[in-house]
């Protein structure tokens, strides 16, 4: 318990998913937490939550995407709260199987703009707030894809893009006490990983039960595996660490 208590946090994507599961511990762990989404209904309901259970949380709309409304957002942000500690980068979207031949442009744009420059636009204006404070930690979502490639070409691309990046942030920014990590996920099953599943033509129980013979834990992750990899990253439990990156894919990436 109280393992970022006092510090303040922002998700990105915070509303469901991954993020969502990485907000509701920053809460349980003292932190105060940001979270922004472009989906209003659900931010606001997952900070409803989250106070309701004696947390301390908003919420701000924010499209990772539009660099003024991040600048803006951000600014506020550290108005109310005071100091800006954690950045956790989780906005995110998928590609689609397109061999990059027959990949529209627009498609590549869509993904690019989202998973790559989101994190460039969001890290860009936090780092002046975290200079004020003193230091903090910036946790990028990559994924395991981001590592051995695959299918969907804008997707890898853009994940093996955060992973250096990140990698050039901790070098540049160690000096300022601001460390900067990323977590790697495999198959972990949440309810955009549910629907990609649905939707396969296999049927989403042989979809799920192929991809689990193929991971070492015998397991697809649940969420809240990610998010305990990114409080530690977070916290000061990990003040010694900096410029790595973590797989959470129970062993589907044996390197």
């Amino acid at each position: 318990m109280d393992r970022v208590k006092g510090k303040v946090a922002i998700v990105t994507g915070g509303a469901s998913g991954l993020g969502r599961a990485a907000a509701d511990l920053f809460v349980r762990e003292g932190a105060s937490v940001a979270v922004t989404d472009i989906s209003e209904e659900a931010g606001k309901q997952a900070v409803a939550e989250m106070t309701a259970a004696g947390g301390t949380a908003g919420f701000w709309r924010m499209d990772v995407t539009e660099e003024e409304e991040v600048a803006a957002v951000f600014g506020r942000i550290n108005e109310m709260y005071g100091k800006i500690d954690i950045l956790f980068n989780n906005a995110g979207i998928p590609g689609t199987m397109t061999p990059t031949h027959e990949l529209p442009t627009e498609d590549w744009h869509r993904v690019i703009n989202v998973d790559l420059n989101g994190v460039f636009y969001c890290t860009k204006h936090v780092i002046p707030y975290m200079k004020q404070a003193g230091g903090g930690s910036i946790v990028n979502m990559s994924s395991m894809l981001g590592i051995i490639g695959g299918a969907d070409i804008a997707y890898h691309a853009a994940k093996g893009g955060v992973r250096l990046m990140t990698k050039s942030d901790a070098s540049v920014y160690g000096r300022d006490n601001i460390r900067v990590n990323s977590v790697h996920p495999g198959y972990i099953m949440t309810p955009l990983f549910q629907k990609v599943a649905e939707g396969s033509p296999e049927g989403a129980e042989p979809f799920i039960k192929r991809l689990t013979s193929q991971i070492p834990a015998g397991r697809l992750g649940k969420p809240e595996d990610v998010a305990k990899t990114v409080l530690w990253l977070a916290s000061d439990d990990s003040d010694y660490v900096t410029g790595v990156e973590i797989l959470v894919d129970g062993g589907f990436v044996l390197e």
